[in-house]
């Protein structure tokens, strides 16, 4: 699998961005070298886990929150979008930055998770976790995502290694370059294997997309409480050029016995 990464022997960005997966292509950060930033919960592909992958813990200020959600208010609710598709070198250098300045507005275990969870919330479609921990939910890794996404890396990195680390142009290009748009579902059943087989597509108003690749479902892990419960997650790829990145559409999830599960998303409300 092709890994993009900060090599800090050569002092530059290394591999290349065909597949991204922020749960495999970052190396964990020393957190004895970062103490600022602690680390939270890895992230469960879903988001519900920090793509950031922080572990730690550390006393909240009541100020800094506040001061953090109040910053979060400016950059976290933006207006009407859609899915870009052609992006510039100067608005991916601009998401570059919008990723930076988030992660150093965080700077303790509760902060980083509210920054997390607030930017996720403009990729998710679907049921809000928040309020239903069970109900289906899509992350939509558009392009955007990902330039966010190693922005927080780059503020990471830079706290650690003390002095600026950006990406060069040439791996933001391979972003811009990116032809797929990666769709990640999460949902619930009522046994450990009950996603293996999914299957998906993309119905915009009568056109039915088909994705390019479907990953395996993961194997389901257990919910809390005495009910049988598992949640589990996968994610496929369709192309930008297969769809409107503009337009109401349904994820239609089929499982093997039949079942259909439905997630609307408006794409003209995802940047």
């Amino acid at each position: 699998m092709a890994i993009m990464r900060f090599d800090e022997t050569q002092h530059g960005w290394a591999g290349d961005c065909k597949a991204l997966d922020p749960a495999l292509q970052l190396p964990p950060l020393n957190a004895a070298r970062l103490p600022t930033i602690p680390r939270s919960p890895p992230l469960g592909r879903c988001g519900e886990e920090d793509v950031m992958g922080f572990t730690s813990a550390y006393a909240c200020l009541s100020l800094r929150k506040i001061v953090v959600a109040a910053w979060l208010l400016l950059i976290v609710s933006p207006p009407a979008f859609a899915i870009e598709v052609n992006m510039t070198m100067e608005s991916a250098k601009a998401a570059l930055a919008e990723g930076r300045a988030s992660m150093e507005q965080a700077s303790d275990v509760e902060s980083v998770a509210t920054v997390m969870k607030a930017l996720e919330q403009r990729y998710r479609v679907g049921a809000n976790p928040e309020e239903d921990p069970c109900g289906p939910h899509a992350i939509l890794r558009t392009r955007r995502y990902w330039l966010e996404y190693f922005g927080r890396r780059e503020a990471a990195e830079s706290k650690r290694l003390n002095r600026p680390i950006r990406m060069p142009e040439n791996k933001i290009q391979e972003i811009l370059n990116m032809p797929y748009l990666e769709v990640e579902v999460r949902l619930c059943g009522d046994e450990e294997f009950f996603a293996e087989g999914a299957e998906i597509a993309l119905q915009q108003g009568s056109n039915i997309i088909r994705p390019v690749d479907v990953g395996p479902a993961e194997r389901g892990r257990k919910n809390p409480g005495p009910a049988p419960s598992y949640r589990s997650r996968f994610t496929a790829r369709f192309a930008y050029a297969d769809f409107d990145p503009q337009g109401k559409s349904i994820l239609a999830v089929f499982f093997p016995d039949g079942k259909l599960i439905n997630i609307e998303a408006d794409f003209s409300k995802i940047p």
